[in-house]
């Protein structure tokens, strides 16, 4: 008998069986052949979260916030700025002593939504002297320039530098005890020509008082000799693009690499560079926005 293409007797061949005249089947090395199961096709996992931004902080001009970003996002930006995000999808951000009145934070999502929302930005009173004198005139000279610029290049390098550290997430402690001296944002106008404003909190404790870290993070720069202006300066990464310089120490006890804790030793107050005086000055940066210190701290 021949068997045709598709029939029963076909397939039971195939199967390693053939037919006897009484229509069973009658096995020739038998083989059973189990079925294949596949398994559905199943979606990316998305990393779960809330459905948009959630955070907290100083929603100010020098201040910060804190929070989480929507669940499934990709990507996030602060007014176009992009964020760095952790694997749980928390991140900071901060506003400029000269921040505008809104800003607006962004959410690029798995599944092509996207997700924003709006920050009003609260402005601020700062401390402004008004000088009825011209500011002198000149700027800085080529002599003092040739020093300048390779301070200037260490320091941008350190700042640009991304170290795994969780010290953005913490509480602020005070590095020092002491009187404030000078005021984040202050500035003096002269005629009507304003000069630089004042970029960080002073804290004058008095002259070989030692300081502390405010926060976990890895030393970034080091001063191993003075810088023209900033005198034996210190730079702290404390992650996400946050991070602390202290200015004018007597000497430091830390070096570049160096893992820190929040509260350990990191310097002694003095008067190195352009100081009046022994304090200890603090400056804030996250990215390029100069932040107040006074806003990270508990007050005293």
């Amino acid at each position: 008998m021949i068997a045709r293409p598709g029939s029963a007797l076909a397939l039971l061949a195939l199967a390693g069986c053939v037919a006897d005249d009484s229509g069973g089947a009658a096995p020739q090395n038998t083989a059973v052949v189990q079925p294949i199961v596949t398994a559905k096709p199943t979606a990316s996992p998305v990393v779960s979260g809330p459905t948009t931004f959630v955070f907290q902080g100083q929603q100010t001009q020098g201040g910060w916030i804190r929070g989480q970003a929507p669940g499934g996002t990709r990507s996030a930006t602060l007014d176009g700025q992009p964020l760095a995000l952790d694997a749980q999808g928390r991140f900071f951000a901060a506003f400029d002593r000269d921040a505008g009145p809104v800003a607006t934070l962004s959410a690029q999502l798995a599944d092509g939504r996207t997700v924003t929302s709006p920050l009003s930005i609260a402005p601020r009173e700062w401390q402004i002297e008004r000088v009825n004198v011209a500011r002198a005139p000149g700027g800085a000279t080529e002599a003092f320039m040739a020093l300048r610029r390779p301070e200037l290049a260490r320091i941008e390098a350190a700042r640009a530098r991304n170290s795994a550290s969780d010290g953005w997430r913490q509480s602020f402690i005070w590095p020092v005890e002491g009187r404030i001296s000078g005021r984040f944002g202050s500035q003096r106008i002269y005629r009507g020509e304003p000069a630089a404003y004042h970029s960080g909190l002073d804290i004058a404790p008095g002259a070989g008082v030692p300081y502390v870290a405010p926060a976990d993070g890895v030393v970034v720069l080091a001063a191993t000799s003075p810088f023209t202006l900033e005198g034996n300066l210190l730079i702290i990464d404390h992650g996400m693009g946050l991070n602390s310089a202290f200015l004018h120490s007597s000497r430091l006890a830390v070096k570049e690499g160096d893992v820190v804790k929040q509260g350990q030793l990191l310097g002694y107050t003095g008067a190195t560079g352009r100081a009046t005086g022994p304090h200890l000055h603090w400056s804030i940066k996250w990215q390029d926005a100069r932040l107040d210190p006074l806003l990270f701290l508990p007050p005293r």
